[in-house]
């Protein structure tokens, strides 16, 4: 799926786009998927463990931000991370042995669909080396006027800014006065619908409100190689190792010298990205109503 020179411009640039790795019937399958969820979504009238919400979300008129652990939820988002596609480009990009680390469904829908702010995933869950990355596919046609996601390349090699607010507290985003020229210098990742992105966890990205007429869902996977392991913790060795897509179960974690910043104190409004970054004072980008 990818050539040598994809993976020359991923180390460069830390964000490749893929073209059309799913196939129509696939595309069918998980929008029909989808759109079950979100009419699912009227029975709830607050975040849970499967929905995050956009404000203004009611049972007559269901407003989904987010599925949480969709690959959890149900078995065509596991089966589409584990399809021979995906691993041959993750082999590529990260080796032989490979660990899912999560997944979310973000969802923009029309005219309010919810922006994020900038940041680094590795803010979010540091591991012992950096060879970890985001798959984020495409699920509709994405250009410039519904939201794609805005990558800065080179960024995957520089500095981990602080991602914590005023008092101490993790906030999940960047202070936008801090990268005005990494802003300036951000890549749209657009594309057909079964397009995937991947970009290096260190990557500073963001993406604006959908101000347009059409949707732009975005399946996002964080993958990992097998031998980075989260600095965090690991709470459950055997769902750990169940997370495995590629490669053998590996107990001895490789180290390398590699910039981190602890997600800690953890925010004081806890949920999804969404929940962690509406409580910083400072935003870049227009909120959803």
């Amino acid at each position: 799926m990818i050539s040598e020179t994809d993976v020359e411009t991923y180390r460069r640039d830390g964000v490749i786009v893929v073209p059309e790795v799913l196939d129509r019937s696939m595309l069918a399958r998980v929008r029909e998927v989808v759109a079950e969820l979100v009419a699912g979504a009227a029975e709830v009238t607050g975040h849970d463990e499967v929905y995050d919400l956009e404000p203004g979300h009611t049972r007559e008129n269901p407003r989904v931000r987010r599925i949480k652990t969709p690959h959890k939820v149900h078995p065509i988002f596991d089966e589409i991370v584990r399809s021979k596609p995906v691993i041959d480009i993750l082999t590529k990009l990260l080796g032989p042995g490979l660990r899912l680390h999560g997944s979310k469904l973000n969802m923009k829908s029309a005219q309010y669909g919810s922006p994020v702010e900038w940041h680094q995933d590795w803010a979010f869950y540091p591991h012992s080396n950096d060879d970890v990355l985001a798959i984020g596919v495409l699920l509709d046609d994405c250009d410039l006027s519904n939201g794609p996601m805005l990558v800065t390349p080179g960024t995957h090699t520089r500095e981990i800014w602080n991602h914590h607010g005023d008092d101490g507290h993790f906030a999940g985003l960047v202070d936008p006065d801090l990268i005005k020229d990494e802003i300036e210098r951000a890549v749209p990742c657009m594309g057909k619908a079964g397009s995937m992105s991947f970009h290096h966890v260190r990557a500073l990205h963001g993406s604006a409100m959908n101000t347009s007429n059409r949707p732009r869902n975005l399946l996002l996977y964080e993958v990992a190689a097998s031998d980075a392991w989260p600095l965090l913790g690991v709470k459950d060795f055997d769902e750990f190792n169940s997370r495995l897509l590629a490669g053998d179960i590996v107990v001895a974690p490789r180290l390398t010298a590699v910039p981190v910043r602890m997600p800690l104190p953890p925010a004081k409004r806890q949920g999804s990205i969404y929940e962690t970054q509406s409580g910083s004072k400072k935003a870049y980008f227009t909120k959803a109503a």
